[in-house]
């Protein structure tokens, strides 16, 4: 049977914890203008994340390369679903400009899912890498990627290009993920992860895996705990955890606010099963403080 979360379950009301400070800083808008100068596009953005403020406003911010039309229609997310436009050959380029210019010691990589693609963009990727590694040796690659409808070829390809830091979203818990993910799958997304891990020992390179997870979508805690052991299983080692927010009254309702201090108790429940770095809190997102966690410094990345 399919599963259905309730409408009439949404909290139209937010709860105080769920502020957004507006940005007072100028290197919020020096990041916006360079951004805009480059012409690229950034999940911090399309997914209306409510760190973005914060994010720029200390010069970080993370890059969505290959377009931002994406081929699924998740109900979380507020990415714009269409047929998506040719890829920009000169992309990686202007990633790799934009890291130099701000900066950065960390930089996270993502993109839309791009079923379209034999490769799913994979190719796409693995050039950013390479190409953000030659202009700032120095700086640590993060990659947020799809599942790449599980195609072991096109994750070879992205594993190659030696990210240290290796991040697939799990979204939510299994019982769930038909309606918050229609077109993934739980133990899919599982494999991906684990199979980026065995790759990435296979080639002899460093690289740690990381999946989120967003609550108060109607899940039950016991299913949280799942979600976390079956990460564990699959040799996730670093894990985020945060509130869903609703984009807009077309997307998937809010079930429950989640208490701080429960995000508190559920990293402590997380550091007890083994994973080596956990974010959880109201407004945690995939790359929020990304650079908290240091790959060089974990003995088993």
């Amino acid at each position: 049977m399919p599963v259905k979360i309730d409408p009439t379950l949404h909290r139209e009301k937010k709860p105080p914890w769920i502020r957004v400070k507006l940005p007072n800083n100028p290197v919020f808008w020096d990041t916006k203008s360079m951004i805009e100068d480059l012409s690229l596009v950034t999940v911090c953005e399309e997914a209306q994340c409510p760190n973005r403020w914060e994010c720029w406003g200390q010069g970080t911010a993370t890059f969505m390369i290959a377009g931002e039309r994406c081929t699924r229609a998740c109900g979380f997310c507020a990415v714009d679903t269409r047929r998506p436009m040719p890829l920009e050959a000169d992309e990686p380029d202007r990633v790799a400009e934009a890291v130099k210019r701000m900066g950065l010691n960390h930089v996270v990589i993502t993109a839309v899912a791009r079923d379209d693609l034999a490769d799913g963009g994979a190719c796409h990727f693995a050039e950013t890498i390479y190409r953000c590694r030659e202009v700032n040796p120095d700086t640590v690659v993060e990659v947020l990627v799809p599942d790449f409808i599980g195609r072991d070829d096109s994750l070879w390809i992205v594993m190659e290009a030696a990210p240290e830091i290796f991040n697939h979203n799990l979204e939510t818990v299994e019982r769930l993920t038909p309606v918050v993910r229609s077109q993934a799958e739980y133990k899919r997304s599982l494999k991906v992860l684990q199979t980026a891990r065995k790759m990435a020992k296979e080639m002899g390179n460093r690289c740690a895996t990381k999946s989120g997870i967003m609550l108060g979508l109607g899940e039950t805690e016991e299913e949280i705990f799942q979600a976390m052991d079956d990460l564990r299983a699959h040799d996730v080692g670093v894990l985020t955890m945060g509130q869903y927010l609703r984009p807009s009254p077309k997307h998937l309702p809010v079930v429950e606010y989640i208490e701080p201090d429960t995000f508190d108790r559920y990293r402590e429940v997380a550091l007890e099963k083994g994973f080596r770095h956990v974010a959880s809190g109201p407004l945690v997102r995939s790359s929020y403080h990304a650079s908290d966690f240091k790959p060089e410094l974990d003995p088993e990345a």
